[in-house]
């Protein structure tokens, strides 16, 4: 084969690769209707963990195929050839972005990090200035002024199709119309003066489904979510109605589980979504659809820039030091980068491996909405004019295996990025008697929400715990992470004799995975104020029998309700359809 045809070999071998990729993704995504329908909470479990997996699997497969036909030497003109001619293959391609993406996967698998620039990838994208997909492709418009509000909402339900019957359909729209009516007060609109856009295909998330879209009037527009439910009997209900634009970003939130929602042109979804929630950014967005490897590779074309249109420098990240990463910021972004530390301290029995494992676990798993989103990223280069010397001289002293130096850039082999919190220890320094009480409030049901998706945190230190924006109380250090199902929840044994009333160590045995929850609370939280109020409303959290029944559910198949709405905008209705047992 000539030198002219391997551009084409490649380019095509690439694509195809990403064709495959796409075609299982959206295969399990689409069965996530039919999941629903069957209550089937389990499968949608399993799928949503598998397929965090798909993207890695394709594009090893892809790698193994041109690596055997490369040998790994790269001739340049060769490549640049194949980058130009994938380029054009992509021009009306309507997942384009993802597909450079998968182009850039393989080619860095492939190849030394010196070509990671945007002569052989796509660090820049291609599509900026290409006709983009029209938005229209991914809702139906609905005008009320023909059929009557009530028959177009019915109309709406039945083409969104959640593959099963509605309970009681009628009273589910009349609960919408009256919760419209309430939220949008301040404008009275009739049913002849707006239009209903609403995405065609729901959003699947645990024991949810949810409908998005917008009503537009004249005046302005409302962007809408409507939750819908199961019920023991098979039948839906809609839930809630959700307009306020700060609940639908929770809703979206980096802290929970991709949404299974189908789409045949992503930037278009991604589009509809952001002039909903226009705080949102690309990569958010994309995260929460589940496309967490094109979130990545918005994240850091988003920082490339960030950093190109400003000058402060990186620096350690306020807080407490940990003794398993080094943490540091840039002031005028709002993410925190992690290393790990070549030597741990505090006794810490764990070795680096399984640090990252954890962190690994925690993307599978379900967040719940408690467990802060990771990107991770490998070979990062960063100007080292960006960073201050005090920060440097850190990194060299405590992760100076992860670095390497390339010029007047510096190389970290391995870094995890997350989004920046206020760490919850020192807003409660100087937030007031009020805020205080609702954080640790909050708290408390943070961790009662990780031991419901079976998540034992671990390292419960204040510290370890941010408020967002939103001041939810979010978990971020993940290296004491374990299943809950995995411990040894026991009760604090009772001295019987003086000698045992005194001694400075356990006179009683302790296996490593036992937990005594007499003490957690004694050592996460040794400020007596805060402790009171964290008992005040949490005071099961030190009963052992309390974390041995979260145990037991999960063993016996319990799955818990955790909304990401407020339960004061769920509909209220003469008779609950949905059961009651294991909500909170």
């Amino acid at each position: 084969m000539t030198t002219t045809d391997l551009p084409t070999l490649y380019a095509r071998k690439i694509l195809q690769g990403f064709h495959r990729h796409y075609s299982v993704f959206q295969e399990v995504t689409a069965a996530a209707r039919q999941r629903f329908a069957d209550g089937d909470w389990h499968a949608g479990q399993y799928a949503a963990t598998a397929r965090i997996s798909f993207y890695d699997i394709r594009v090893r497969e892809t790698t193994k195929a041109l690596a055997e036909l490369t040998q790994l030497q790269l001739d340049e003109q060769v490549w640049l050839a194949t980058r130009q001619l994938y380029q054009d293959y992509l021009q009306f391609h309507p997942q384009a972005e993802l597909a450079e993406t998968f182009y850039n996967s393989v080619f860095c698998n492939l190849f030394h990090h010196r070509y990671f620039n945007n002569a052989y990838i796509f660090v820049e994208t291609t599509l900026s200035d290409a006709i983009p997909l029209a938005v229209e492709t991914e809702y139906r418009s609905y005008f009320p002024v023909v059929t009557g509000m009530h028959r177009t909402l019915a109309q709406i339900m039945q083409e969104v199709d959640l593959g099963a019957p509605f309970a009681d359909l009628s009273e589910d729209i009349r609960l919408l119309r009256k919760a419209f009516r309430e939220q949008a007060a301040s404008q009275q609109v009739n049913a002849y003066q707006l239009r209903i856009d609403v995405l065609k295909a729901p959003f699947f998330r645990n024991k949810a489904a949810y409908v998005v879209g917008r009503i537009v009037s004249s005046q302005r527009s409302y962007p809408f979510i409507v939750p819908v439910l199961r019920d023991e009997h098979g039948h839906l209900y809609l839930d809630a109605l959700i307009t306020d634009v700060d609940q639908m970003a929770i809703i979206f939130g980096f802290a929970r589980s991709y949404f299974m929602v189908q789409t045949k042109a992503p930037s278009a979804l991604v589009r509809f979504l952001k002039d909903l929630m226009p705080k949102k950014t690309l990569a958010e967005l994309y995260s929460a659809i589940g496309l967490h490897k094109q979130s990545k590779t918005e994240f850091y074309r988003d920082f490339l820039h960030h950093l190109a249109a400003s000058d402060d420098q990186l620096v350690a990240a306020a807080g407490i030091k940990g003794m398993v990463m080094t943490v540091f910021t840039l002031p005028s972004y709002p993410y925190v980068f992690k290393v790990i530390k070549d030597t741990f301290g505090g006794g810490k029995s764990i070795d680096r491996q399984t640090v990252i494992d954890r962190y690994r676990m925690v993307k599978r798993h379900d967040r719940a909405g408690r467990m802060a989103d990771t990107y991770e990223f490998a070979n990062v280069a960063i100007p080292l004019a960006r960073i201050a010397p005090d920060l440097l001289q850190e990194l060299q002293s405590t992760v100076a295996g992860s670095l390497s130096m390339d010029g007047e850039q510096l190389i970290i082999s391995q870094l995890f990025v997350e989004r920046r919190m206020t760490p919850l220890n020192i807003f409660l320094d100087y937030a007031s008697n009020a805020e205080i009480e609702a954080a640790m409030k909050d708290y408390g049901q943070a961790i009662k929400d990780m031991l419901a998706a079976n998540i034992f945190p671990g390292d419960m230190l204040l510290k370890n715990f941010g408020l967002t924006r939103h001041k939810r109380v979010v978990f971020y250090d993940y290296d004491e992470v374990q299943y809950l199902t995995e411990m040894n929840f026991r009760q604090l044994p009772k001295p019987q004799t003086y000698e045992q009333q005194l001694a400075a160590e356990p006179w009683y045995s302790v296996a490593p995975n036992d937990v005594f929850p007499e003490q957690l609370t004694t050592f996460a939280v040794p400020q007596p104020h805060l402790r009171s109020m964290l008992m005040k409303h949490h005071p099961e959290l030190v009963d052992a029998s309390y974390w041995q029944q979260q145990q037991q559910d999960i063993r016996t198949g319990v799955i818990s309700d955790v909304f990401p709405y407020p339960e004061a905008v769920r509909f209220v209705r003469c008779v609950r359809t949905a059961t009651e047992q294991d909500k909170r």
